[in-house]
């Protein structure tokens, strides 16, 4: 018996990759990597230099009826002494991580059957229940950094 495609970590983390490389990398121009420590995009991509980049770390999932899956979203910046970048940064990512426009204010991630050779099909969406922030942090390299715990939710079939 196969799992449902709403019980697959791999359509779960297709989308969420989706999703923030949609939103910062292609709308904003912002490099995002995965599941790293605090990598400095040019070591992933020599060619290019950044003073600004997002870190996405998949935690623990819990499958169930109402499935529950954490990520940290990690703000990272370079040459920024006072932090301002971080700042501009930090808001704009939250701001993807939430939806003023509805009552709850909760964001809506779209969740998708992926695919890799067709269209990916629509499933349902993640809904942002929680996120919880650290204060400015500082690497030994001088990244300076914020993490964003985020709580999603969505419904699955197991």
């Amino acid at each position: 018996m196969s799992l449902d495609a709403t019980a697959r970590e791999s359509n779960i983390r297709d989308s969420i990759k989706k999703y923030f490389k949609d939103a910062l990398r292609t709308a904003n121009g912002i490099d995002v990597t995965f599941d790293r420590q605090l990598t400095f995009p040019d070591v992933l991509v020599p060619s290019t230099t950044t003073n600004r980049w997002v870190l996405i770390n998949f935690g623990p999932m819990e499958i169930k009826h109402l499935s529950e899956i954490y990520l940290d979203v990690v703000c990272c910046t370079r040459q920024d002494n006072e932090g301002y970048k971080l700042a501009h940064l930090r808001d704009l990512v939250l701001g993807y991580l939430s939806d003023t426009s509805r009552t709850d204010s909760f964001a809506r991630i779209p969740f998708y059957r992926s695919y890799e050779n067709q269209a990916w099909e629509l499933l349902g969406a993640f809904v942002v229940t929680d996120v919880q922030e650290s204060g400015q942090l500082q690497a030994s390299d001088g990244t300076k950094y914020k993490i964003l715990s985020v709580k999603l939710r969505t419904a699955s079939k197991i």
